[in-house]
């Protein structure tokens, strides 16, 4: 299952942001039927892709196009995985799990760094062994047909890496963002391919499975921080500086909020469940303190499209002239 962190693999959302993109566009699209139709458009392109490469890499004699077609293949079954856990993901809360089931979404990212990193082993475990041989006379020069392969799976999977991300910033799906860091691997893995089938051609029959070697490692390099992301969600990470600091500037703008003492944020898969302790006018009555709690939980709810639930307490306090605010001046 905002702000922008272009790193391999992770990219963690704005609260405020991804409230904004959806009222923006107005869409009364779900955002599981987004996810939904997105993985579907994946799976066909990966299917007509794998197959294309595959049969090009047979044809031209090429083991890092053949290589490349089956980390195509394996975009197909992580997008299923990723369509199951965004489905399950989307289950309303029950009795057996009043909290939701958000995190599943993380467990299906999980799964797909798994499976990502199993198949960049198989194909760098490959490239050594073809290397390790050193009969480099004996390895055929790729056909023309295997470097036309590569330059289109870099176009079509490059376009599948926006198409995907835009719309995983949209719903604020890390699962449809790993997904859409896959694409990004075999456009990279695509570019390596290109890369040895263009120096085997030349002269130089080894930087075929050179290739193969170099393209494992940038697999390999995803799966570790799609794994690391889908961790981070799953043991209650705090939220970045810069959404807790939307969240914090919201909450001192309300009217009756004095200062804050406490301002906790986790991450519970895609959604945020804050907890904060505000400051009000001690010689207010119940009823009145209780106004300008609601007021802070209501205004949240509804202008940080990514939080879940927050938890507000109040604490009486006199009106100060000046007060340290979590350690910043007023």
């Amino acid at each position: 299952m905002g702000k922008a962190k272009f790193e391999m693999g992770r990219e963690s959302f704005s609260a405020h942001e991804v409230g904004e993109n959806l009222q923006a566009r107005g869409s009364k699209e779900k955002p599981q039927s987004i996810a939904m139709r997105v993985s579907r458009i994946s799976i066909l392109v990966n299917m007509l892709l794998s197959a294309g490469k595959l049969l090009a890499g047979i044809l031209a004699s090429s083991g890092a196009m053949v290589s490349d077609a089956v980390h195509s293949a394996s975009d197909v079954f992580s997008t299923i995985i990723v369509m199951i856990g965004i489905r399950i993901s989307g289950k309303a809360a029950d009795k057996e799990h009043p909290y939701g089931h958000e995190r599943m979404e993380c467990v299906a990212a999980i799964l797909l760094a798994v499976v990502l990193a199993l198949t960049g082993l198989k194909i760098g475990a490959s490239g050594i062994e073809k290397i390790s041989a050193g009969n480099y006379g004996e390895l055929q020069v790729p056909g023309i047909a295997a470097l036309a392969a590569a330059v289109i799976s870099i176009l079509v999977k490059e376009w599948m890496y926006w198409y995907t991300r835009f719309h995983a910033k949209r719903i604020n799906s890390s699962a449809l963002m790993a997904d859409a860091w896959h694409h990004r691997s075999d456009a990279l893995s695509s570019v390596g391919a290109f890369v040895g089938i263009f120096g085997a051609r030349m002269g130089f029959p080894v930087m075929d499975p050179l290739a193969s070697v170099v393209i494992s490692i940038f697999i390999l390099k995803a799966a570790y921080d799609i794994f690391q992301d889908a961790i981070d969600k799953m043991v209650d990470k705090a939220c970045d500086d810069k959404v807790e600091k939307e969240l914090r500037d919201f909450v001192l703008g309300q009217e009756g909020v004095l200062g804050i003492d406490l301002l906790r944020t986790r991450e519970f898969g895609s959604r945020i469940y804050v907890d904060v302790d505000i400051i009000a006018d001690g010689r207010l009555t119940l009823s009145e303190s209780h106004k300008i709690a609601e007021r802070v939980h209501s205004g949240i709810e509804k202008n940080f499209e990514q939080v879940k639930h927050i938890m507000v307490h109040v604490n009486p306090g006199e009106p100060p002239k000046e007060r340290m605010v979590l350690g910043e001046e007023l």
